[in-house]
């Protein structure tokens, strides 16, 4: 069964994003491949910018588990996108993201999915609990 396209209403942080010439595949538009890259793009974004993930030093680290996406409308270059970033689940060592892809201004998304973190120590790689900090910022944009 198909999901139903999302809305920039279904989402609480947005990050735009120019869609580069080597992104188009053989078929005129944007490679699927591109829209996970985009998807790891905001979600760690949002956390580097609110100061929550050292990707150098920090002891905790999210690992991707899990990736899924829905296509809607085709992407090309050049173009402006935004990525619009929410949270549906909040575990102890696991977050679910949604993320949803806008074309220009458009308000419905042009693909839509969702990426799995699990909070692992850097070293050991064993899952841990999600420190607190992260917790509280993500707490902001669940749903």
């Amino acid at each position: 069964m198909r999901e139903t396209p999302k809305t920039r209403q279904d989402f609480k942080h947005f990050y735009p994003i120019t869609t580069r010439w080597m992104d188009n595949d053989a078929y005129g538009h944007v490679n699927n491949v591109v829209y996970y890259l985009w998807f790891d793009t905001v979600v760690n974004q949002f956390l580097i910018s609110h100061g929550t993930l050292d990707i150098h030093q920090g002891e905790a680290i999210g690992l991707v588990i899990e990736s899924h996406c829905n296509y809607f409308a085709p992407v090309t270059f050049p173009e402006l996108v935004t990525a619009g970033l929410c949270v549906s689940k909040l575990g102890n060592s696991s977050v679910r993201y949604e993320v949803g892809i806008f074309r220009g201004d458009d308000d419905q998304v042009a693909a839509q999915g969702h990426f799995v973190h699990v909070y692992v120590d850097r070293l050991t790689r064993k899952s841990i609990s999600m420190p607190a900090a992260t917790r509280a910022l993500l707490e902001t944009i669940t749903l």
